[in-house]
């Protein structure tokens, strides 16, 4: 029998289910295109900086949008918005089945970095719909639970979509693993649209939308944990990420082919996806600050030992626990943000923590491939997980409430 606020009891609830059909959906189209134009961009100029160049083709548009989507989201009907978004990412990998297949008579690489820059448009909508509808289905008792196994549900579409993407691009090509991200999309766009979910109704005056913008902004930087929170893991996976340069990771040192990358993209994510059950189950109750600084200082000792690893079982190992240290993270941030954020500032809030993740993600792609370049992708790597130890011992000084927090629930 299922206790008050346990797995069983969310998973009864199908607006929490359908909610969780979307995220994974669009996650897997998602990571599925993710994987499929790296191997794609490699494939075609086998320059490690090229793969650097995807992080940033995405993560400028996404910064020029995500402001204005989280306005949107706190003013306008958050169902529909999330529908046009995955509108959107059918629009974006249909655009790239017609670039793989030479359906579209250009050349060169150009076409796919387009398809990237729209991709991060719609993206900035995504999440902000997510977490703004997270708080309509579920009550503040649950949130805590629901957040971690939220964060399962995320990551078995980072584990599932790269590993698709792989095995997709090895059987049928790179045309078939396009297509595919674009029938995932479709269940996405399926799953909002039966979703039956009471909405806030619309304020009956609206705020000048840059005084609005600022007003989300303000009330995050007034908060010293979740700033804290915010500001660790944007760093941490800044300086200490290396997903983005996997695909020359697996050419060029441990010499595998395209179901090795999709191993590989996968295995930060069972990391994640264990620590995220084990949350779920057990929220955390106790020295929740000194966990998460001590699970960024466990992340930046995975990076170094990857970097130094020549052995693909052994790199795939490392992952495993450099996305377990990840998770952690991932769950205390999103704890924090649904507990602390007002109803009617979710949106904002929202797109102000997705440009934290996308400094981290898509920046930290284009600083990975730059320092590849310029210093070689071991040293690169070494290097930036000793910088995220670094950060680690920065934010625990610099933000002592961070560094004391103890239950969540008293937040």
């Amino acid at each position: 029998m299922s206790t008050p606020g346990s797995i069983g009891e969310l998973l009864r609830q199908p607006g929490y289910t359908q909610l969780l059909l979307y995220r994974i959906a669009g996650m897997l189209s998602y990571q599925i295109v993710a994987v499929t134009v790296g191997w794609h961009i490699y494939e075609v100029t086998r320059n490690p900086f090229s793969l650097g160049l995807i992080g940033l083709a995405e993560v400028l548009p996404y910064f020029c949008v995500a402001p204005f989507a989280g306005y949107l989201v706190d003013h306008l009907p958050r169902r529909k918005l999330g529908m046009t978004a995955c509108l959107g990412l059918i629009a974006t990998a249909l655009m790239l089945v017609a670039v793989a297949s030479g359906w579209l008579p250009v050349k060169g690489v150009w076409p796919i970095y387009l398809a990237v820059a729209l991709t991060g448009m719609v993206r900035a909508f995504l999440s902000p719909v997510y977490n703004a509808l997270f708080a309509r289905v579920l009550k503040r008792e649950q949130f805590a639970r629901g957040a971690g196994f939220g964060t399962v549900v995320f990551q078995a579409g980072m584990v599932l979509g790269p590993a698709l993407g792989g095995i997709l691009v090895a059987v049928g090509g790179k045309g078939l693993s396009y297509g595919v991200a674009a029938a995932m999309a479709v269940l996405a766009l399926a799953a909002l649209a039966s979703l039956k979910v009471s909405e806030p109704a619309p304020p009956q005056t609206r705020a000048p939308i840059f005084a609005s913008i600022a007003e989300g902004a303000r009330f995050v930087l007034s908060n010293q944990i979740m700033l804290g929170a915010m500001a660790l893991d944007m760093f941490s996976v800044l300086l200490g990420g290396v997903v983005a340069m996997l695909p020359a990771f697996i050419q060029d040192i441990l010499h595998y082919g395209p179901e090795g990358l999709g191993i590989l993209r996968a295995a930060p994510a069972l990391g994640s996806i264990a620590v995220g059950l084990w949350l779920a189950r057990h929220p955390l109750r106790r020295n929740a600050g000194r966990v998460l600084l001590f699970a960024v200082a466990g992340f930046g000792l995975c990076v170094i030992a990857f970097g130094l690893s020549r052995s693909f079982w052994l790199s795939a190992a490392i992952l495993v626990f450099y996305g377990a240290c990840d998770g952690v993270s991932v769950v205390v941030r999103s704890t924090i943000m649904q507990l602390v954020t007002p109803d009617d500032m979710r949106g904002r809030v929202s797109s102000i923590n997705g440009i934290f993740i996308s400094s981290s993600n898509e920046l930290g792609a284009f600083y990975g491939g730059s320092m590849a370049r310029l210093l070689g992708l071991v040293t690169a790597v070494v290097i930036g997980g000793c910088a995220v130890l670094g950060v680690a011992a920065i934010t625990a000084w610099k933000a002592p409430q961070l560094r004391r927090l103890d239950n969540l629930q008293d937040l």
